[in-house]
């Protein structure tokens, strides 16, 4: 802490040794400070306050019918393209400053002023904006802001009938291509039906269900050929004379016969398969084990048959003549379930191989059916669009959705806001002190002298013997003083300087 004291105890003592030389800087940048405070012109502001009222009747009237403008919106866009350039050279040529301006540049510079001094600040809640302007010329901040205003009232919604047409004309370009694309999509989609008929949906029955009706009716056709062949086999063994053999119930896996046992193992299989992929309910299944059923009990019918002794007349007895009849007849209807299932078989496996490409077909139909669904909505509203658009444009062209109200306009203004010459002058009064301290700092910088012998010892790295004291002549001291009344007279007459121009700028202002 000494340290520091005795640091700014020397630079004070440097700074008073040159202070002729701070006295002179101080004059120097307080009187050229000041006359250019003095010269700066006068700075005239003048603005204009407007209120736009966005609450019309037609809103709530006209909403759902049709696109009723974004006013609020419009009014923030036009704020904010106020200063567009096509605007602001429109206002040089509305206050003749275009005149002024006669090289590009000069047009430049005055583009560029008017963009930094105009002021546009507004509030959302209450839609009201406020337009400002500065410059030396209080007839021209008044024109500029009246120009800036009249270019604002006359961006609202009239002459929007040219935009409202070329919209209408778009939509319309849009509707006669959607009906190219719908009439496309209907010629691919009859076509594709042609061509694809057999594997499509009929009457709301899909390829699935065509292949299960398919199955039940195989099965069916399957079962009556058994059926009938029962019969068949009953009135042939009536024929050649077999009687049933009375006695105890059978055990069908007891009973040795080959050809129903290799058929009853076959169906055991199948059934074993459709058990793994489909439920007890399901028609395969319950027809097979019907099926099975059948032909365990042929089993046991023929098993209680024997055959009876011969009898030389019966061939010849009106019961075997109608036997026979009966089974020429049961050879036909057998003949005729077997073609019936022949048939019905063919058809399955033909609907078998075709289910391979019902998946692909079925995933082509659907886009082609959600390509022409897309392209009716996009039609259908496009339709309802050109309406509402020609409406819109009739909204925005024969009415008035908003209306201007100017609260403030704006005026020539007589006194000037700036700049604020008192506070300049006090800069400039400080700028002036600290310059001329720090010069004189600066210059006992450059041109060193040791004030104590502490200062010499430590700067030398020397010892002091002695010190030779300074012996004050009469005549010294007073000049000693009438340089210590000089210094104060100047400090005096700078802060009097101050002084009368602030006095000055008051009375101006």
């Amino acid at each position: 802490m000494e340290e520091i004291i005795a640091q700014v105890q020397s630079a004070l003592k440097g700074i008073w040794k040159y202070r002729w030389y701070a006295v002179a800087l101080m004059w120097l940048v307080a009187t050229l400070g000041w006359l250019r405070v003095l010269t700066l012109p006068d700075d005239y502001q003048s603005s204009a306050r407007v209120y736009v009222d966005t609450q019309s009747i037609l809103k709530p009237l006209l909403s759902g019918m049709t696109t009723v403008p974004n006013v609020e919106q419009q009014v923030a866009i036009m704020s904010r393209t106020l200063l567009s350039r096509p605007n602001l050279e429109r206002v040089m040529r509305m206050v003749d400053l275009d005149v002024v301006s006669k090289t590009p540049r000069e047009r430049e510079n005055a583009v560029d002023e008017l963009l930094q001094k105009i002021r546009i600040s507004g509030t959302a809640t209450y839609d009201i904006y406020s337009i400002s302007y500065s410059n030396s010329n209080p007839k021209l901040v008044r024109d500029v802001v009246q120009s800036l205003l009249t270019i604002f009232l006359e961006g609202s919604f009239k002459g929007k009938k040219g935009e409202t047409e070329k919209a209408v004309q778009f939509i319309d370009a849009q509707i006669r291509a959607y009906e190219d694309k719908l009439v496309a999509a209907e010629n691919s989609l009859k076509e594709f039906k042609m061509k694809n008929a057999t594997l499509l949906p009929r009457q709301g029955v899909d390829y699935g269900s065509q292949l299960l009706m398919s199955t039940d009716a195989l099965n069916n056709a399957k079962l009556e050929l058994v059926e009938a062949e029962q019969a068949r086999n009953a009135i042939n063994a009536q024929i050649s004379g077999d009687e049933p053999i009375v006695g105890a119930d059978l055990d069908p896996g007891t009973i040795d016969n080959p050809e129903l046992d290799s058929r009853i193992a076959a169906l055991n299989k199948s059934l074993d398969a459709l058990l793994l992929q489909y439920t007890e309910a399901h028609p395969d299944i319950i027809s097979t084990r019907r099926l099975i059923a059948l032909l365990q009990e042929r089993k046991v019918q023929e098993a209680r048959t024997r055959v009876a002794p011969g009898d030389p007349g019966k061939n010849y007895s009106p019961m075997l003549q109608q036997l026979k009849v009966a089974l020429a007849e049961a050879d036909a209807k057998v003949a005729s379930i077997r073609a019936r299932a022949a048939e019905m078989e063919a058809r399955h496996a033909s609907l078998l191989e075709q289910s391979k490409a019902v998946p692909e077909v079925e995933s082509q139909l659907a886009q082609l059916n959600r390509d022409y669904e897309i392209n009716k909505d996009n039609y259908e509203k496009l339709i309802g669009r050109r309406e509402a658009a020609k409406l819109s444009g009739d909204l925005a062209t024969t009415t008035e959705m908003m209306t201007f109200k100017i609260i403030d306009p704006p005026t020539a203004p007589l006194r000037p806001i700036g700049p604020n010459r008192p506070l300049l002058y006090s800069i400039v009064l400080a700028i002036a002190v600290l310059s001329g301290a720090a010069f004189a700092l600066l210059v006992s910088q450059v041109r060193p002298t040791y004030l104590s012998p502490a200062e010499l010892r430590e700067a030398t790295g020397l010892r002091v013997l002695g010190a030779v004291a300074m012996n004050w002549t009469e005549q010294e001291r007073r000049k000693r003083r009438r340089g210590q009344v000089g210094f104060g007279a100047g400090i005096a007459c700078l802060f009097a300087s101050y002084g009368g121009v602030m006095a000055m700028s008051l009375l101006h202002s």
